[in-house]
């Protein structure tokens, strides 16, 4: 790393900051381009994120160039490195000439810069050239002359670079990449970040959404079929489904990037708010997948494995099409809760009856229309005329009510048909105690419509219902009801 030589007092001219050269990922912005655009164009359409990766077979600047057509980057939402940003504000108020220099594609890095107006300058990849390593540096030297220029960088990559500049800015680096950083001379200065460890990750598979695979139990517990056997069965569905769950809670956050960022809690989410890179979570979701299926393959139920595999590809599509069609996505998310129940039945060997199927639907037909009614009511309160990524309007906030209480109301029908049933007779000593369940699930469901219509309901119902103290009490008063006319 070389300094250029004093030659004399300084004057108006020396007294100006150096040019400051500023890279993107993981500098300027907690997040990597090249990922992001891939995942762009997933969101819009698989065949196109198909297309640009076909560019690898012209190296890696052409495959950058067909993300940048394919992709599309939201620059306003973007997840800027606040220390980077008020270094680079201080310099351009100072007098300084700041420069974008990135390996990501020139098309990107000038929307970035327009969109921020603190660059004179902006240099990126061409569709023959990766403005990376060797290749930056020598284009830095070119311009600004060995020496001549101070340079903001975050990876080993950028070692070249911090050679030949007059001094190394280095963001949030490891001990490995710290220690070279200072063996190649010259002035060092480091931007900190706050280690946030494997959080990120916990948080990003979200286990307070595994509550809802306990659905898996329902088949073994309606059946009576509380066996060490049967639960250990059950145990290891619930174990598949919760990976698979988070393995595709993953997918859905890295194809919905733009709308959790526009989203007011959402952009808290480790993939939206760069706390997790997104070249983790690419790679950990297929880890989960393949973990969930061996979960899936120690039941020794090649039923079960057809259901999840099932729910796989149902999930799947719903992720990366379906939610945003208007109505099919409600009866998706329904169904998604429904197949939980039948792959527990498929795990334990128990034939569902037919009202269990039943009231399944129609229950989590009005879950699935509460959770969209919670996104319109925040859409409402947040003044954007339709949901984030979805097909509704704001207006059809009415009609969505509608269909919650509706297909509630339907749920406790079925359950009310199904306890004048023969089979009832079989499976409880005394039903009579089930009548008290119904009432209970009348006001549990109206209450849930309510907070949802309040705006006071979580983006998903059954996580918000096993935090909710008032619902708490209802499933441990229908529980004992349950138990009641099984035991007495």
């Amino acid at each position: 790393m070389n300094t250029p030589a004093d030659t004399g007092p300084p004057d108006a001219a020396t007294t100006r900051p150096r040019p400051l050269a500023v890279d993107l990922d993981g500098t300027l912005i907690r997040t990597d381009m090249l990922f992001e655009l891939f995942w762009s164009a997933m969101s819009q359409s698989p065949a196109k994120a198909v297309w640009a990766l076909g560019g690898l077979s012209g190296g890696k600047a052409a495959l950058k160039a067909r993300l940048s057509e394919a992709g599309q980057v939201a620059p306003e939402s973007l997840p800027y490195c606040p220390d980077v940003m008020g270094h680079l504000t201080a310099h351009r108020e100072a007098g300084g000439e700041a420069i974008l220099c990135t390996a990501s594609p020139q098309a990107v890095a000038d929307t970035i810069a327009a969109h921020l107006g603190l660059f004179d300058a902006v240099k990126g990849s061409s569709p023959v050239l990766n403005l990376k390593s060797d290749a930056k540096a020598d284009f830095l030297v070119e311009r600004y002359g060995q020496g001549g220029f101070d340079y903001v960088g975050d990876s080993h990559a950028d070692l070249p670079v911090w050679a030949r500049a007059s001094r190394a800015i280095v963001v949030a680096p490891d001990a490995g990449l710290a220690r070279k950083v200072r063996s190649q001379g010259g002035e060092v200065e480091t931007i900190v970040r706050q280690p946030e460890g494997l959080k990120p990750y916990w948080r990003a598979m979200r286990p307070h959404q595994w509550a809802k695979n306990l659905l898996v139990f329902v088949p073994a517990l309606a059946a009576h079929r509380l066996t060490p056997e049967a639960l250990l069965q059950a145990s290891l569905a619930f174990i598949s489904f919760s990976l698979v769950a988070s393995a595709i809670y993953i997918i859905n956050d890295l194809l919905d990037l733009a709308a959790d960022r526009a989203h007011p809690r959402k952009r808290m989410r480790p993939l939206a708010s760069g706390a997790l890179p997104i070249a983790h979570g690419t790679l950990l979701s297929p880890l989960l997948l393949i973990l969930g299926l061996l979960a899936g393959a120690a039941t020794g139920q090649p039923a079960f494995l057809a259901i999840l595999l099932l729910y796989i590809g149902l999930t799947t599509a719903y992720s990366m099409w379906l939610k945003r069609k208007l109505i099919v996505d409600i009866f998706v998310l329904a169904g998604l809760y429904t197949i939980r129940v039948l792959a527990g039945a498929a795990a334990v060997q128990v034939v569902p009856s037919i009202w269990l199927i039943g009231f399944s639907m129609f229950i989590f037909l009005s879950l699935a229309a509460i959770k969209r009614q919670a996104e319109l009511v925040d859409g409402v309160r947040s003044g954007r005329a339709r949901a984030s990524g979805r097909a509704y309007y704001v207006n059809d906030l009415p009609m969505i009510s509608m269909i919650a209480v509706t297909a509630g109301y339907v749920a406790v029908l079925v359950f009310a048909l199904y306890m004048s049933t023969l089979g009832v007779q079989r499976l409880y000593g005394n039903p009579m105690f089930l009548w008290g369940v119904a009432p209970i699930l009348l006001y549990w469901i109206t209450r849930m419509t309510m907070m949802a219509h309040r705006g006071q309901m979580h983006d998903d119902p059954i996580v918000y219902a096993v935090k909710d103290r008032i619902s708490l009490i209802c499933m441990a008063l229908m529980g004992g009801l349950f138990a009641s006319a099984a035991l007495l």
